[in-house]
């Protein structure tokens, strides 16, 4: 199976024709960074092309800074990408930043002390807000949000893998 996604990739390059990431596919052909992975939205607005190029229409246009968006392909400069509702395309890699945020998805999401519900709350956060990740275990991560910073299980957000742990 690698090898017939391996030969498509190649028969794709040939004919410059963008090569998009197969599901198997662990690595970038660009970068060699996992696909997919999860980046940020590094500018107030970022233009969404229907293909990797200048030349390509316009889809999209994202204005969240810092929205988090998952990149699922790579060609060249571009990234293929898509945001917490499937909506994507591609995008400059200039327009990108490995800075990890999430989306809380939740509303009234508790942030608190410590990776443990029982402990104090130290803030709420609404759904729709942009979080900044600082760490993340098992099952929680550690957000910053407006100044406030807390514990929030990972199901409460978008933008971290489920099995995802960082440092």
């Amino acid at each position: 199976m690698r090898l017939i996604g391996a030969i498509l990739a190649g028969c794709m390059v040939v004919y410059g024709l963008p090569a998009l990431a197969a599901k198997n596919e662990e690595r970038g052909s660009v970068t060699n960074l996992p696909i997919p992975r999860y980046v940020s939205l590094k500018t107030d607005e970022g233009n969404v092309r229907r293909g990797p190029s200048l030349t390509h229409r316009i889809d999209w246009v994202f204005t969240a800074p810092g929205m988090p968006l998952e990149i699922i392909g790579e060609f060249g400069h571009w990234r293929q990408v898509r945001d917490r509702d499937g909506v994507g395309g591609w995008m400059h890699y200039s327009l990108l930043s490995g800075a990890r945020t999430v989306i809380i998805e939740t509303d009234l999401t508790a942030l608190f002390q410590r990776p443990d519900s029982s402990t104090r709350v130290n803030a709420y956060l609404e759904a729709g807000v942009i979080a900044r990740v600082e760490e993340c275990a098992t099952d929680w991560c550690l957000l910053r949000a407006d100044g406030q910073k807390g514990w929030a299980p990972k199901s409460a957000f978008w933008g971290v893998r489920t099995d995802e742990v960082i440092h």
